[in-house]
């Protein structure tokens, strides 16, 4: 708990910095390019190498596809439904079924499942989370958003030059290898900034702005992600038996709220930017509450 509890903290130190004016503007796209392209490579660098490879990583490789395509076929249902337009109906694609898996993620398991436990989140997140947002998502966009219909050379282009999935492949082919001692403490190093530029970033672009008629697709947006989601990963990992670190890993990783990133994605591509906004920034404080007690359970 004081693990989350330093979460909460630094979350409202990135509100109070928001509402003082006190960092220029972008300064949270700065940070949040900084975890992309140094925090996040640096910690799978450190914790992908630890790892004995078995058929316990199949389940944080493969459940990901498991609650994306429940939660997308949910979706698609309630838009048929309630005749949801297409902007609607796009939102809820990209962000009831993609979840922030690591910049929230990572943080949130390591304080409430322990550090053991980070590995198999990074491998859900790199195989799942992360390949969903660059082939799932650009699908979505292209055909809900005005963006063209994207090719299957652009899609790899995105995927091979992305630097965290760049890190894992090194991780991967170094496994075995030991470090360097001073290439140890660099990567420690960097990847202990995770926690506070994470929060930070996500606090100074907290935004929860929301009319009459996107309550509903709200609400039913995030009991997809935050409830539905978790609920289908648990199945399956007790139907299977498994109850260890990646079992607990995989599920708290299905119950994390709406991505930023895929939630910046559909403002982008004009799909209901408010609807976005507000997905992205209750699910992430209702996730204060939700990701506690499922931890609890687990």
């Amino acid at each position: 708990m004081n693990g989350l509890a330093v979460i909460f903290a630094l979350l409202l130190v990135g509100v109070a910095l928001r509402r003082l004016n006190a960092l220029p503007a972008g300064t949270a796209e700065v940070l949040n390019r900084f975890v992309l392209h140094v925090t996040v490579p640096a910690l799978v660098l450190l914790r992908i190498p630890s790892l004995a490879f078995s058929r316990t990583l199949l389940l944080p490789a493969l459940l990901p596809w498991v609650a994306l395509a429940a939660s997308a076929a949910a979706v698609l249902a309630f838009a048929r439904l309630r005749a949801l337009d297409r902007a609607t109906t796009g939102v809820l694609l990209m962000l009831a079924p993609l979840g922030n898996t690591s910049f929230l993620g990572f943080p949130m398991v390591e304080a409430l499942l322990g550090r053991d436990a980070l590995p198999y989140a990074v491998f859900y997140d790199q195989f799942g989370s992360f390949v969903a947002v660059t082939t799932y998502g650009s699908i979505v966009l292209a055909r809900c958003g005005a963006a063209g219909r994207p090719s299957l050379r652009s899609v790899l282009r995105r995927v091979l030059t992305f630097p965290p999935f760049l890190a894992f492949l090194v991780a991967l082919a170094t496994r075995g290898l030991a470090y360097p001692a001073p290439a140890v403490a660099l990567l420690e190093a960097l990847a202990s900034t995770l926690l506070p530029l994470i929060m930070i970033a996500v606090g100074l672009q907290l935004r929860i702005r929301l009319e009459g008629a996107e309550r509903l697709p709200l609400a039913f947006g995030l009991a997809v992600k935050m409830l539905l989601a978790p609920a289908i990963v648990l199945a399956v990992c007790r139907a299977v038996g498994a109850h260890d670190d990646a079992a607990r890993a995989s599920i708290l990783e299905s119950a994390m709220p709406p991505m930023v990133t895929a939630g910046a994605l559909a403002s982008a591509a004009g799909l209901a930017p408010r609807l976005a906004a507000a997905l992205v920034g209750l699910g992430l404080l209702l996730s204060f509450l939700t990701l506690p007690l499922l931890a609890r359970f687990l």
